[in-house]
């Protein structure tokens, strides 16, 4: 097929947007789609009208048209399949379909079209990887981010942790009698690393390296010992004037360190275990994609806890690949499954999320995935979809929670849902059928839906996404002890564990 051009248009004939896709002069573009309105004949459901010389493919979207022009040669079902993936872009970055909403998002939906259709010829494109392509989304930039906003949150606990240390040795020299001179007073530096773990080194002045700038401005405003409480009073203004927000402190207590901590813990050593799920399956079996990402995060309240060590349980039999923390005793971990530090005389680092432990796992088996979901459309001769959907949980020791199914439908579409197992919503603003399942393990292993979809074909339901939150580690990996380093004594600790799917679809 040859597509000339594609366009999103009132029903009285006034275009909104238009994308041309070969070269052609303003006035003939022009010329076309005012042409357009007065071709539509009334009463009947044909969906497309020619002319000497072009083919107008169109759709309603409520008061507007979705509308392809193409060459008279052009196939018409290709050019209805490529008009219904653009009808379901519209909703994409469009909250309604109103003139108004499709003028704010323009420049979104041209980039979306440009990914349809380059030169006129069709691209092989799902609305999946539309988004993602007009997205531009990248890990990389990801990883950077978060590794810089970790970097801002070390070097603001050391600042504090620096006004702490200076505001103790300046009580300290002033009982003695000493005059208190801190301008070569050494200060903190920041990890330039691109590692995404939290640094474990022991928070210690590095006299090598030069204080923050805020500090030093600090300093020069007059640090001086005076009245109970003025120095800590000033570095907190300093630290609200920079967007900080720091609570006041009582009139004869130095500033706070602790930073404020996650609902979930409950004890002074806690640790999150979290587990991410990347899955992409084909609509006809064979995995496109699969990986497990895991991580192992500790976070200590309460400093007399610091030289510990972790106990783990590692029961994987399917060959993840694990990597401690660099500073991790490496044989310690291997020999006896247990997280310390290399220098054992040093603790772990209070007041932040450090992480000690990460795996990966990838595969193209099915066996690897944990829940498998089968949808089987089937074209009616009325112009309905019958579709069949059924899920099975392969990996029975996994316990999933909120699992949902979301079934993309046709724009406009009312599905009648027959048999169902657990409950589903129909997201008419979405376009979305979501079958729900409150909680899906050993013992509801599997279940399944159909229902009747009118005016769609067997692509319309694709892709599908699957969301759940589990507890239960895929890995097969547990926290089962934490223990003191001095005398292997246990320790109380609060355990959180995770697993959910960061991407899972059937495309």
């Amino acid at each position: 097929m040859v597509l000339i051009a594609a366009a999103v248009c009132t029903k009285a004939g006034k275009t909104i947007v238009s994308r041309q896709f070969v070269e052609m002069t303003k006035a003939r573009i022009e010329g076309l789609l005012s042409a357009f309105p007065k071709l539509i004949p009334t009463g009947t459901q044909h969906t497309f009208v020619e002319t000497d010389s072009v083919r107008y493919v169109y759709q309603p979207l409520e008061r507007l048209y979705m509308l392809l022009i193409t060459t008279k040669q052009s196939n018409i079902l290709e050019d209805l399949e490529t008009l219904r993936l653009f009808a379901r872009v519209i909703p994409e970055y469009c909250r309604s379909l109103e003139e108004n909403e499709i003028i704010d998002n323009a420049f979104n939906l041209i980039f979306a079209f440009d990914e349809i259709v380059a030169l006129g010829y069709r691209e092989s494109v799902n609305l999946s990887q539309i988004r993602t392509f007009v997205e531009m989304d990248s890990h990389e930039e990801k990883v950077y981010q978060a590794v810089r906003q970790t970097q801002e949150r070390e070097a603001k606990l050391k600042m504090r942790e620096k006004a702490k240390e200076l505001q103790r040795q300046k009580l300290e020299q002033m009982k003695k009698g000493i005059k208190a001179n801190f301008g070569s007073s050494g200060g903190f530096g920041t990890s330039s690393s691109s590692n995404s773990y939290t640094p474990i080194d022991p928070v210690a002045p590095q006299n090598d390296v030069k204080p923050p700038q805020h500090i030093v401005a600090a300093q020069k405003r007059g640090m001086k010992l005076g009245s109970k409480g003025k120095d800590v009073e000033s570095f907190v203004d300093q630290l609200k004037s920079e967007g900080e927000k720091v609570s006041t402190p009582a009139a004869n207590n130095i500033i706070s360190k602790t930073p404020t901590i996650k609902a979930e813990m409950v004890d002074d050593v806690h640790l999150r275990l979290e587990e991410k799920l990347i899955v992409r399956m084909g609509r006809d079996g064979g995995v496109q994609q699969f990986e497990v990402l895991g991580l192992v995060t500790l976070h200590i309240g309460n400093e007399k806890w610091g030289r510990i060590r972790v106990q783990l349980e590692n029961k994987d039999i399917r060959g993840v690949q694990l990597q401690t923390h660099p500073q991790v005793d490496k044989e310690l971990f291997k020999v006896r499954s247990q997280i310390g530090l290399k220098q054992a005389a040093k603790p772990f680092p209070l007041h932040s999320d450090v992480g000690v432990l990460k795996w990966r796992l990838q595969s193209t088996e099915e066996t690897f995935v944990p829940l498998l979901i089968n949808c089987w459309p089937s074209e009616a001769g009325d112009g309905s979809c019958d579709v069949n959907i059924e899920y099975e949980l392969a990996h029975t020791n996994l316990e999933l929670a909120d699992v949902n199914i979301s079934i993309p439908l046709p724009i406009g579409c009312t599905p009648l849902v027959g048999e169902c197992d657990g409950t589903y919503t129909h997201e008419s603003r979405k376009n979305l059928l979501v079958w729900s399942l409150p909680f899906v393990d050993g013992s509801n292993k599997s279940g399944s839906m159909e229902f009747n979809a009118p005016r769609a074909i067997a692509g319309d339901f694709f892709p599908l996404n699957v969301s759940f939150t589990s507890k239960t580690s895929y890995a097969s990996i547990k926290i089962i002890d934490v223990l003191l380093v001095d005398d292997d004594s246990p320790v109380k600790h609060s355990v959180e564990a995770v697993l959910y799917p960061e991407k899972y679809e059937i495309v």
